[in-house]
């Protein structure tokens, strides 16, 4: 068995209010998010459940790569097991959030957080007890967006009516650096493309991550089309028709079929970390999603 562990450096941020899971005290966080232009969202809080006080985390991975056994998991710095997905915080403040790297730039293994096992580790996704591969390599860094999850009893009425697909909320993120699997990075947010696969709507939330040196040139959907000319329609063209080798038809996409603008993005963020936090509230059914 192959071990191996790395830090990665994290941050949390302030105002608090109790909240508890069964065996599992921890604290929501939480803070009113702006928007450009003048709105407010004053009633919207984001809500961050974390575990983690001390700024370093570490991974670890078990088995091999490539095999059914390989998992990437998270630990806190007294080496205890902890979740990406929901003991990581969402937010950093000032519009910068943290993202986790699952599938680096210029490969091509599916690897996903696994939310239906404890500590839900990272792994390569299977089908028929095969391992996945997409067809051909991915051309950005590919993740999520920890404490959020796309409801699939919420039928949403600005994107056909499609439900959420029952994950936390992926990230491309378009920086020109290769990232890890497991690296936490600190992004922002600059668009939204609403896909929907097969009937479940599957946000993807454009980013760049706040040290790749084009960041502070690019803070809304029209900077990408500037500073990253034709990668909006290129990242919706590969999530369009990435299955159709397999002989499946092409994803489809709301909004108009065009990538939406940050506040929107924002406002997606917001609305699936509220379904985050009733998912960890318990206050809707968590089926076979770990909660830990």
């Amino acid at each position: 068995m192959a071990t191996a562990s790395r830090a990665i450096a994290l941050a949390s941020n302030t105002m608090t209010a109790s909240c508890f899971l069964p065996k599992t005290p921890f604290v929501l966080k939480q803070g009113a998010l702006s928007f450009s232009g003048g709105r407010r969202l004053s009633k919207r809080l984001l809500f961050t459940c974390n575990a983690i006080y001390k700024p370093q985390v570490q991974i670890k991975e078990e088995g091999q790569p490539e095999t059914l056994d390989y998992r990437v998991f998270f630990l806190n710095d007294s080496g205890k097991k902890i979740s990406p997905w929901h003991d990581i915080p969402l937010q950093l403040g000032n519009g910068v959030f943290n993202f986790i790297v699952e599938i680096p730039k210029e490969s091509s293994a599916k690897m996903e957080i696994a939310t239906d096992e404890p500590y839900t580790p990272i792994k390569q996704d299977t089908k028929k007890g095969k391992l996945r591969y997409y067809p051909y390599n991915i051309n950005w860094n590919y993740g999520l967006l920890p404490q959020t999850w796309e409801d699939p009893s919420f039928a949403n009425s600005e994107v056909e009516g499609a439900f959420g697909d029952n994950d936390p909320v992926d990230v491309v993120e378009i920086g020109d650096k290769r990232r890890n699997i497991g690296e936490v990075l600190k992004v922002k947010p600059l668009a939204a493309l609403a896909m929907i696969d097969e009937g479940e709507l599957d946000w993807k939330i454009v980013a760049i991550s706040l040290d790749d040196p084009k960041s502070s040139l690019v803070n809304d959907v029209d900077d990408v089309d500037k500073h990253f000319p034709g990668t909006l329609t290129a990242i919706r063209d590969w999530f369009r028709d990435y299955k159709i080798p397999d002989g499946k038809p092409a994803n489809k996409f709301g909004l108009g079929n065009k990538a939406a603008n940050k506040d929107y993005a924002l406002k997606i963020i917001t609305e699936t970390n509220e379904s985050w936090a009733k998912l960890v509230k318990r206050t809707i059914p968590a089926g076979e999603l770990s909660l830990f």
